[in-house]
């Protein structure tokens, strides 16, 4: 799954690269273009500096190519692999101007991503006894969300909907504007057929009452029972049956996160995967 991302959102990727790259270069690297020759070539190695799960060299691959062809990286450490200090990762080599240019938007991908699946395997780990899956969601940097969405499958996690365009989840404030759970639901329905859009439903449920008002809606594919207490999400899943994807979320860390895997519910879904991991250190020296 992780190899086929950069596939999948090729476009998406491509389009935060070069935004990337425009953001830091501007109208040129100056630095570099005062006391770096056009014409001379040099090499640099990925070091790391403190264990994790690597994450994103093959973004940083990408990052090289679409800047500057004549960049050669040789991959060292595949995606995913168990990092310790002292660790080569990859080395670059060719154009030095390049390699200066690209060297700030590879680092910051590569210790962002590397932190958030350093953290998802972490936590996936401690409920590896159980039949639940972690789940990222929405709350993600601004332009970065690809990136961060990769770094989670890298980890062991699994992407929930990737925007607001790939799925429909109806939340608290669409119940609370709808005048209610069935009515938020009849208007889904009416949505669906009429430009028949096969698109996944999931429905944030807050009590019993949201709960028995959600279920008989056959399109409905996933019930996330939010703000849920551990002992409470255990006979709502037990209520539910199988009859649908259960996925708890709200007020779940990883201080509290086995108690709620240990419940039976299929899912839990985290914001703390993304905003909440702390990113590896690492460094690109010249060699």
């Amino acid at each position: 799954m992780p190899n086929s991302f950069f596939k999948q959102y090729k476009n998406q990727i491509e389009k935060f690269i070069d935004q990337a790259l425009e953001e830091d270069l501007g109208a040129g690297d100056h630095s570099s273009l005062s006391c770096i020759d056009a014409g001379d070539e040099s090499r640099a190695r990925l070091l790391v500096k403190e264990g994790g799960i690597l994450a994103g060299v093959e973004l940083a691959k990408e990052i090289f190519k679409r800047y500057d062809p004549k960049l050669d990286m040789q991959l060292l450490l595949k995606e995913g692999s168990k990092i310790k200090a002292g660790d080569i990762a990859f080395s670059i080599q060719g154009p030095t101007q390049s390699i200066l240019a690209t060297e700030r938007l590879v680092l910051n991908t590569l210790q962002r991503m590397s932190g958030i699946a350093t953290f998802t395997q972490e936590l996936t780990q401690l409920i590896q006894h159980t039949s639940c899956k972690l789940l990222d969601t929405r709350k993600t940097t601004p332009n970065f969300r690809y990136p961060e969405k990769w770094a989670v499958l890298i980890g062991g996690g699994r992407n929930h909907r990737m925007g607001l365009f790939d799925a429909i989840m109806i939340k608290d404030n669409h119940v609370d504007f709808c005048g209610g759970m069935k009515q938020a639901l009849e208007k889904t329905q009416a949505y669906l057929e009429k430009y028949g859009k096969p698109l996944e439903v999931v429905v944030e449920c807050r009590n019993q009452e949201e709960l028995e008002a959600a279920l008989p809606f056959s399109f409905v594919s996933r019930i996330l029972l939010d703000n849920y207490k551990p002992e409470d999400l255990t006979k709502a899943v037990q209520f539910i049956g199988g009859k649908k994807t259960t996925e708890a979320s709200g007020t779940i860390s990883k201080k509290n996160l086995i108690p709620y895997a240990e419940s039976g519910v299929d899912f839990i879904s985290m914001g703390s995967l993304t905003y909440g991991a702390k990113p590896i250190d690492l460094s690109l020296k010249a060699f």
